[in-house]
């Protein structure tokens, strides 16, 4: 579409529009892949819509614990729309061209929520922490104060974060011959192998955001854990240790669900270069849909009080 030697003069080249590929190979049944696509963004938009609904019109669920767990949903409804408009764009009517600035804008929010996501992981670790090892301080640490400037915090390091990716990528001279995408939205390490420039700034920089949200907060959370199963292990009955750790399942296995992929495709993108393309479509997708998609049926699944709220505002629909 954009032949290269019509550019052959010209010493400054950025693509007025990318070009997204999708799932590679697997072009002739989109028809088929976006019936999955579709039924995993309704539930992970639904899923996450109605804990937030759940949390908000129950005055027993105003507490630190279910605080967290909204951000988390809002979170996971951020990523989700990040990603919904262009995936289903590219399956259902294979528009699969995306502008230059409108992939930037597309990038800095997913990474953004990516960079949340890890945080309130980490914030829901040191609720836990607090709860199980000071139980009678819970709500005096973590008060509705304490909670907003965390929640703005997250914002901020997200923010900060990512905002000079971007700006990173907007001084890059790109290939006219090198603009298609090897997935359905824009991923910085995708984005940024288009370029013809020297990309090692932006390599060096993608792997400090890293290093500096998920990889500090995914040792933050191991450290937590550490300390909650020593504060378990001085409790003098195995019914109270049982209890306590049965407080911590959901949120071990929404780390488990959002970190073992992230970890996973950094991998890929940094080692795997000689793996096929379709190895790092299916990472990057599970990476991106698949939390979203479980987290609120975990919460729904090892919650009762959340559970329990949810039913009720399905009920009071379903009788309105």
């Amino acid at each position: 579409m954009f032949p290269s030697q019509l550019y052959a003069n010209i010493s400054f080249f950025q693509p007025p529009a990318f070009l997204m590929i999708g799932i590679p190979g697997m072009e002739a049944v989109r028809g088929w892949i976006s019936i999955p696509f579709s039924s995993m963004y309704t539930v992970a938009l639904s899923g996450n819509c109605l804990i937030l609904l759940a949390v908000r019109r129950t005055p027993s669920l105003h507490q630190p614990m279910y605080y967290f767990l909204s951000m988390l949903a809002l979170t996971d409804v951020g990523l989700t729309l990040s990603t919904l408009p262009t995936t289903l764009a590219v399956l259902w009517f294979d528009r699969r061209l995306i502008g230059f600035n409108a992939c930037l804008v597309q990038m800095f929010f997913l990474h953004s929520f990516s960079v949340v996501e890890s945080s309130v992981l980490l914030a829901m670790s040191f609720d836990r922490f607090v709860a199980i090892s000071n139980p009678l301080r819970y709500a005096a640490v973590l008060t509705n104060s304490i909670i907003i400037r965390i929640g703005l915090a997250i914002v901020a390091r997200a923010t900060l974060s990512l905002f000079p990716v971007p700006f990173l990528l907007k001084r890059l001279n790109f290939c006219p011959d090198k603009i298609l995408l090897s997935h359905s939205f824009c991923f910085h390490p995708d984005v940024m192998r288009r370029a013809c420039d020297d990309i090692t700034i932006n390599i060096r920089y993608g792997l400090y955001v890293v290093v500096s949200t998920g990889g500090i907060d995914c040792l933050l959370i191991i450290l937590s854990y550490a300390l909650i199963l020593h504060t378990v292990l001085l409790l003098a009955s195995p019914q109270e240790r049982l209890r306590a750790l049965n407080t911590c399942v959901s949120h071990i296995l929404a780390v488990f669900v959002f970190f073992i992929p992230g970890i996973t495709m950094s991998m890929i993108h940094r080692f795997g270069r000689h793996l096929p393309h379709i190895v790092h479509a299916l990472v990057a997708y599970v990476y991106l849909v698949v939390p979203p998609v479980l987290n609120p049926i975990i919460y729904s699944v090892k919650s009762k009080p959340i559970r329990e709220a949810m039913l009720r505002l399905l009920r009071g629909k379903c009788q309105g």
